[in-house]
Protein backbone atom coordinates (compact mmCIF):
# COMPACT_ATOMS: atom_id res chain seq x y z
CA UNK A 1 0.00 0.00 0.00
CA UNK A 2 2.91 2.45 0.64
CA UNK A 3 4.55 1.83 -2.46
CA UNK A 4 0.58 2.27 -4.19
CA UNK A 5 0.52 5.65 -1.99
CA UNK A 6 3.96 7.36 -2.93
CA UNK A 7 3.72 6.09 -6.59
CA UNK A 8 0.02 7.72 -6.98
CA UNK A 9 1.79 10.82 -5.31
CA UNK A 10 4.05 10.80 -7.62
CA UNK A 11 1.95 11.02 -10.81
CA UNK A 12 -0.57 13.25 -9.54
CA UNK A 13 2.46 15.73 -8.75
CA UNK A 14 4.37 15.18 -12.43
CA UNK A 15 0.78 15.79 -13.57
CA UNK A 16 0.72 18.89 -11.47
CA UNK A 17 4.20 20.03 -12.67
CA UNK A 18 3.22 19.73 -16.69
CA UNK A 19 -0.48 21.36 -16.02
CA UNK A 20 1.70 24.90 -14.40
CA UNK A 21 4.14 24.24 -17.13
CA UNK A 22 1.26 24.66 -19.83
CA UNK A 23 -0.67 27.90 -17.92
CA UNK A 24 2.70 29.61 -17.88
CA UNK A 25 3.37 28.32 -21.52
CA UNK A 26 0.41 29.76 -22.29
CA UNK A 27 0.61 33.03 -20.16
CA UNK A 28 4.11 33.67 -22.38
CA UNK A 29 2.13 33.43 -25.61
CA UNK A 30 -0.59 35.88 -24.44
CA UNK A 31 1.79 38.31 -23.27
CA UNK A 32 4.38 37.74 -26.30
CA UNK A 33 2.75 40.23 -28.87
CA UNK A 34 3.27 43.20 -26.27
CA UNK A 35 6.51 42.24 -25.27
CA UNK A 36 8.07 41.80 -28.60
CA UNK A 37 7.09 45.20 -29.84
CA UNK A 38 10.22 46.09 -27.73
CA UNK A 39 12.52 43.98 -29.78
CA UNK A 40 15.35 45.33 -28.55
CA UNK A 41 15.13 43.06 -25.28
CA UNK A 42 14.48 40.31 -27.07
CA UNK A 43 18.15 40.88 -28.88
CA UNK A 44 19.74 41.88 -25.99
CA UNK A 45 18.71 38.52 -24.43
CA UNK A 46 19.63 36.32 -27.66
CA UNK A 47 23.37 38.06 -27.18
CA UNK A 48 23.29 36.30 -23.78
CA UNK A 49 21.32 33.02 -24.11
CA UNK A 50 22.77 32.54 -28.05
CA UNK A 51 26.32 34.60 -28.55
CA UNK A 52 27.69 33.89 -25.23
CA UNK A 53 26.77 29.80 -25.85
CA UNK A 54 28.42 29.58 -29.20
CA UNK A 55 32.09 29.08 -28.17
CA UNK A 56 31.07 26.08 -25.89
CA UNK A 57 29.04 24.58 -28.37
CA UNK A 58 31.27 25.13 -31.19
CA UNK A 59 34.32 23.41 -29.50
CA UNK A 60 32.04 20.73 -27.89
CA UNK A 61 30.79 20.16 -31.89
CA UNK A 62 34.58 20.12 -33.26
CA UNK A 63 35.42 17.69 -30.38
CA UNK A 64 32.79 14.89 -31.12
CA UNK A 65 33.14 15.46 -34.87
CA UNK A 66 37.09 14.55 -34.56
CA UNK A 67 35.05 11.40 -32.08
CA UNK A 68 32.78 10.63 -34.92
CA UNK A 69 35.74 10.70 -37.38
CA UNK A 70 38.05 8.75 -35.51
CA UNK A 71 35.57 6.07 -34.71
CA UNK A 72 33.95 5.96 -37.98
CA UNK A 73 37.09 5.50 -40.22
CA UNK A 74 37.95 2.57 -37.85
CA UNK A 75 35.16 0.79 -37.91
CA UNK A 76 34.28 1.64 -42.13
CA UNK A 77 37.56 0.08 -42.78
CA UNK A 78 36.72 -3.10 -41.66
CA UNK A 79 34.12 -3.62 -44.31
CA UNK A 80 36.18 -1.56 -46.78
CA UNK A 81 33.89 1.96 -46.62
CA UNK A 82 35.55 4.68 -45.32
CA UNK A 83 34.80 6.53 -48.09
CA UNK A 84 31.35 7.38 -46.67
CA UNK A 85 32.83 8.24 -43.74
CA UNK A 86 31.54 11.89 -44.65
CA UNK A 87 27.84 10.65 -45.08
CA UNK A 88 27.83 8.91 -42.24
CA UNK A 89 29.56 11.51 -39.62
CA UNK A 90 27.10 14.51 -41.69
CA UNK A 91 23.75 12.23 -40.96
CA UNK A 92 24.51 11.57 -37.06
CA UNK A 93 25.32 15.34 -36.69
CA UNK A 94 21.91 16.59 -38.55
CA UNK A 95 19.48 13.94 -37.62
CA UNK A 96 20.30 13.91 -34.17
CA UNK A 97 23.82 14.15 -32.33
CA UNK A 98 23.88 18.24 -33.16
CA UNK A 99 20.56 18.80 -31.94
CA UNK A 100 20.77 17.01 -28.71
CA UNK A 101 23.62 18.01 -28.04
CA UNK A 102 23.60 22.18 -28.17
CA UNK A 103 20.28 21.20 -26.64
CA UNK A 104 21.39 19.38 -23.74
CA UNK A 105 24.34 22.27 -23.73
CA UNK A 106 22.52 24.85 -23.99
CA UNK A 107 20.22 23.69 -21.13
CA UNK A 108 23.52 23.78 -18.84
CA UNK A 109 24.75 26.92 -19.67
CA UNK A 110 22.04 29.53 -20.80
CA UNK A 111 18.95 27.25 -18.80
CA UNK A 112 21.05 27.53 -15.60
CA UNK A 113 21.52 31.00 -16.36
CA UNK A 114 17.98 32.41 -16.97
CA UNK A 115 16.75 30.39 -13.82
CA UNK A 116 19.20 32.03 -11.64
CA UNK A 117 18.35 35.20 -13.12
CA UNK A 118 14.91 34.93 -13.12
CA UNK A 119 14.98 33.57 -9.47
CA UNK A 120 17.55 36.28 -8.14
CA UNK A 121 14.92 38.58 -9.53
CA UNK A 122 12.50 36.66 -7.48
CA UNK A 123 14.05 36.67 -4.27
CA UNK A 124 15.26 40.48 -4.14
CA UNK A 125 11.53 41.24 -4.94
CA UNK A 126 12.21 42.66 -8.35
CA UNK A 127 9.34 41.01 -9.81
CA UNK A 128 6.83 41.75 -6.91
CA UNK A 129 8.39 45.44 -7.47
CA UNK A 130 7.04 45.59 -11.63
CA UNK A 131 3.55 44.27 -9.84
CA UNK A 132 3.23 47.46 -7.89
CA UNK A 133 3.91 49.77 -10.97
CA UNK A 134 2.06 48.03 -12.90
CA UNK A 135 4.68 46.20 -15.19
CA UNK A 136 3.64 42.61 -15.89
CA UNK A 137 6.42 40.64 -15.01
CA UNK A 138 6.42 37.74 -17.58
CA UNK A 139 5.99 40.33 -20.06
CA UNK A 140 8.90 42.12 -18.80
CA UNK A 141 10.75 39.78 -17.73
CA UNK A 142 9.88 36.13 -19.21
CA UNK A 143 8.59 36.51 -22.80
CA UNK A 144 12.00 38.50 -23.60
CA UNK A 145 14.34 35.52 -22.77
CA UNK A 146 11.92 32.83 -23.68
CA UNK A 147 11.69 34.17 -27.53
CA UNK A 148 15.72 34.07 -27.22
CA UNK A 149 15.66 30.67 -26.19
CA UNK A 150 13.92 30.28 -28.67
CA UNK A 151 15.57 31.49 -31.99
CA UNK A 152 19.02 30.67 -30.48
CA UNK A 153 18.72 27.02 -30.05
CA UNK A 154 18.19 26.47 -34.40
CA UNK A 155 21.62 28.45 -34.75
CA UNK A 156 23.57 27.28 -31.72
CA UNK A 157 22.42 23.17 -33.40
CA UNK A 158 23.90 24.41 -36.90
CA UNK A 159 27.23 26.32 -35.83
CA UNK A 160 27.37 22.99 -33.69
CA UNK A 161 27.06 21.14 -36.83
CA UNK A 162 29.48 22.41 -38.76
CA UNK A 163 31.81 22.23 -36.16
CA UNK A 164 31.66 18.89 -35.68
CA UNK A 165 31.55 18.05 -39.77
CA UNK A 166 34.71 20.35 -39.95
CA UNK A 167 36.65 18.03 -37.06
CA UNK A 168 35.70 15.05 -38.99
CA UNK A 169 37.37 16.60 -41.63
CA UNK A 170 40.43 17.06 -39.96
CA UNK A 171 40.63 13.74 -38.39
CA UNK A 172 39.56 12.14 -42.18
CA UNK A 173 41.05 13.60 -44.23
CA UNK A 174 43.89 15.59 -42.47
CA UNK A 175 44.92 12.90 -40.12
CA UNK A 176 43.58 9.21 -41.87
CA UNK A 177 44.62 10.25 -45.43
CA UNK A 178 41.18 9.98 -46.53
CA UNK A 179 40.45 11.88 -49.77
CA UNK A 180 39.18 15.35 -49.89
CA UNK A 181 36.74 15.10 -52.97
CA UNK A 182 35.50 11.16 -51.97
CA UNK A 183 34.90 13.01 -48.33
CA UNK A 184 32.66 15.86 -49.18
CA UNK A 185 31.10 14.28 -52.59
CA UNK A 186 29.73 11.34 -50.33
CA UNK A 187 28.25 13.75 -48.09
CA UNK A 188 26.83 15.74 -50.67
CA UNK A 189 25.48 13.25 -52.66
CA UNK A 190 23.87 11.44 -49.70
CA UNK A 191 22.22 14.41 -47.92
CA UNK A 192 19.08 15.83 -48.20
CA UNK A 193 17.91 19.09 -47.62
CA UNK A 194 14.49 18.64 -46.71
CA UNK A 195 14.88 15.15 -45.21
CA UNK A 196 18.10 15.28 -42.86
CA UNK A 197 18.54 19.15 -42.50
CA UNK A 198 15.26 21.32 -42.39
CA UNK A 199 14.18 17.81 -40.13
CA UNK A 200 17.28 18.88 -38.18
CA UNK A 201 16.61 22.64 -37.47
CA UNK A 202 12.68 21.54 -36.55
CA UNK A 203 14.01 19.26 -33.73
CA UNK A 204 16.15 21.94 -32.47
CA UNK A 205 13.44 24.78 -32.46
CA UNK A 206 10.82 22.08 -30.48
CA UNK A 207 14.16 21.57 -27.94
CA UNK A 208 14.36 25.66 -27.87
CA UNK A 209 10.77 26.09 -26.98
CA UNK A 210 10.91 22.92 -24.15
CA UNK A 211 14.32 23.93 -22.95
CA UNK A 212 13.80 27.56 -22.51
CA UNK A 213 10.40 27.25 -21.11
CA UNK A 214 11.29 24.84 -18.27
CA UNK A 215 14.02 27.46 -17.48
CA UNK A 216 11.96 30.45 -16.96
CA UNK A 217 9.59 28.33 -15.38
CA UNK A 218 11.50 26.95 -12.72
CA UNK A 219 13.15 30.70 -12.21
CA UNK A 220 9.71 32.24 -12.07
CA UNK A 221 8.47 29.56 -9.30
CA UNK A 222 11.50 28.98 -7.63
CA UNK A 223 11.64 29.70 -3.77
CA UNK A 224 12.77 32.85 -3.45
CA UNK A 225 16.15 31.55 -1.05
CA UNK A 226 19.26 30.75 -1.88
CA UNK A 227 19.00 26.92 -1.57
CA UNK A 228 15.79 27.16 -3.99
CA UNK A 229 17.26 29.17 -6.78
CA UNK A 230 20.19 26.59 -6.61
CA UNK A 231 17.64 23.51 -6.64
CA UNK A 232 15.59 25.09 -9.43
CA UNK A 233 19.17 25.41 -11.90
CA UNK A 234 19.59 21.83 -10.96
CA UNK A 235 15.77 20.70 -11.64
CA UNK A 236 16.31 23.37 -15.35
CA UNK A 237 19.25 21.29 -16.39
CA UNK A 238 18.18 17.71 -14.87
CA UNK A 239 14.25 18.08 -16.62
CA UNK A 240 15.66 19.61 -20.01
CA UNK A 241 18.52 16.71 -20.20
CA UNK A 242 15.54 14.57 -20.19
CA UNK A 243 12.89 15.73 -22.04
CA UNK A 244 14.89 16.72 -25.02
CA UNK A 245 16.15 12.84 -24.90
CA UNK A 246 12.03 11.88 -24.51
CA UNK A 247 11.06 14.65 -27.21
CA UNK A 248 13.93 13.19 -29.73
CA UNK A 249 12.18 9.64 -29.41
CA UNK A 250 9.28 11.22 -30.66
CA UNK A 251 10.60 13.67 -33.39
CA UNK A 252 12.60 10.91 -34.68
CA UNK A 253 10.11 8.13 -34.83
CA UNK A 254 7.34 10.68 -36.39
CA UNK A 255 9.99 12.14 -38.70
CA UNK A 256 12.55 9.45 -40.20
CA UNK A 257 10.56 6.17 -39.79
CA UNK A 258 8.81 5.23 -42.94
Amino acid sequence: MNFIQTTGAKTLDFIRALGSVFLFFLQILAKSGTALSRFRLSVRQMYFAGVLSVLIVAVSGLFVGMVLGLQGYTQLSKFKSADILGYMVAASLLRELGPVLAAILFASSAGGAMTSEIGLMKTTEQLEAMNVMAVNPVARVVVPRFWAGVASMPLLASIFNVAGIYGAYLIGVQYLGLDSGIFWSQMQSNMSIRYDVVNGLIKSAVFGVAVTLIAVHQGFHCIPTSEGILRASTRTVVSSALTVLAIDFILTALMFTE
